[in-house]
C-alpha cells in the first residue's frame, strides 16, 4: 500500500487526456490529484472517473486553472470552488474541505492534509508590494491568466482570499496536529517557501506563486513530506530535514511521451528509497 501523487495533468490537451488512460491499476494505493486537471468541470469528472477506477482513495486540491471562470459559466470564485468541491464530493473524493484522513499504509501513521491555500504576490524580492510585483512581472512581459480569469469573489482581491484561506487553514491544521501525534503530509497546489517558487526562465512569475504567509509551516505543522505543482518543474528537495515534492505531469511538451504517466506518479508514502 502506498501513497502516490500526482498534479497539473492539464486533460483539456489531448496527448494528456490519452495519456492519463494508461495509468495502471494501484488497487491498494491512494493518489493525490494536487491541481491543474483542467479548465472545465468535464474535465474534473473525467479525470476523477478514470483514476477512481485505478486507485483505492483519491485527494483533490483545487489549482488555478480550475478555478478559471470561462466563458458561460454563472460561477465565480469561491462560488466556483465549492462547486468544484461538491463534484470530489459526489464522487468520494476527499478535499480540502474534508476532514483529513489517517494514512495507516507502508510509513504510516501519517495525517493527510488536503490544503487550498491562494497566492499573494508575496513571493517576490524583500520590500516589493503586491503591486510593485505585479508592475516588474508586466514590465518583463509577463501575465498570468488568472488576472483574466480567476475572478475572487465575494472577495476584493486575490490577497484577500488568501488571507481568508490561510486563516481557516492554520486553525484546522493547529487542531489536527493538537489531536494527532503522527506527522503530517500538506497538499497545495502551490509552493509553501517562496524558495521553491523558482521558475528560470521567467523569474517574475513567482508573484502568482504562493504566499510568505505558510513559509513556516513545514515545521510549525510537522510535516514530513510536502507535495505541490503548479511549476511544472518536478524536483525533490529537502529543507530543515522535510521533503518537499514538486509532482506536475506539465503540458506535453514537458513530459516524455515515451513514458507512460504512470511513471509520473510521485511515490510519497512509504519515502523512496532512492
Amino acid at each position: 500500500m502506498k501513497l502516490w501523487a500526482i498534479s497539473d495533468l492539464h486533460v483539456s490537451h489531448a496527448v494528456n487526456r490519452r495519456g492519463l488512460e494508461t495509468v495502471g491499476p494501484h488497487p491498494d494505493d491512494w493518489l493525490i490529484v494536487g491541481g491543474d486537471v483542467g479548465e472545465s468541470d468535464a474535465d474534473l469528472e473525467f479525470c476523477l472517473e478514470t483514476l477512481q477506477r485505478r486507485f483505492a482513495k483519491l485527494f483533490w486540491v483545487p489549482g488555478n486553472h480550475e478555478l478559471w471562470t470561462l466563458q458561460g459559466d454563472p460561477r465565480r470564485g469561491e462560488a466556483k470552488y465549492l462547486h468544484l468541491v461538491e463534484i470530489c464530493r459526489r464522487a468520494g473524493v476527499i478535499t480540502p474541505e474534508d476532514p483529513y484522513v489517517l494514512w495507516e499504509g507502508e510509513g504510516g501513521p501519517r495525517l493527510v492534509a488536503p490544503l487550498f491555500v491562494h497566492y499573494d504576490y508575496s513571493f517576490c524580492p524583500d520590500g516589493m508590494t503586491a503591486a510593485e510585483a505585479k508592475a516588474r512581472a508586466l514590465a518583463a512581459g509577463i501575465e498570468s491568466a488568472d488576472e483574466h480569469l480567476l475572478k475572487v469573489d465575494p472577495y476584493a482581491s486575490s490577497a484577500e482570499w488568501c488571507a481568508a484561506r490561510v486563516t481557516l487553514s492554520e486553525a484546522r491544521l493547529a487542531a489536527a496536529v493538537a489531536r494527532h501525534s503522527c506527522p503530517t503530509v500538506l497538499v497545495n497546489h502551490y509552493p509553501l517557501r517562496g524558495e521553491l517558487a523558482v521558475l528560470p526562465s521567467i523569474p517574475e512569475f513567482e508573484a502568482w506563486c504562493g504566499t510568505r504567509r505558510t513559509e513556516n509551516w513545514h515545521l510549525r505543522f510537522r510535516a514530513e513530506v510536502v507535495v505541490f505543482g503548479h511549476l511544472h518543474i518536478r524536483q525533490t528537495r529537502v529543507i530543515d530535514g522535510v521533503r518537499f515534492e514538486e509532482v506536475s505531469l506539465g503540458y506535453a511538451r514537458q513530459w516524455n511521451q515515451s513514458r507512460t504517466v504512470d511513471s509520473y506518479l510521485r511515490q510519497i508514502l512509504p519515502a523512496p528509497s532512492a
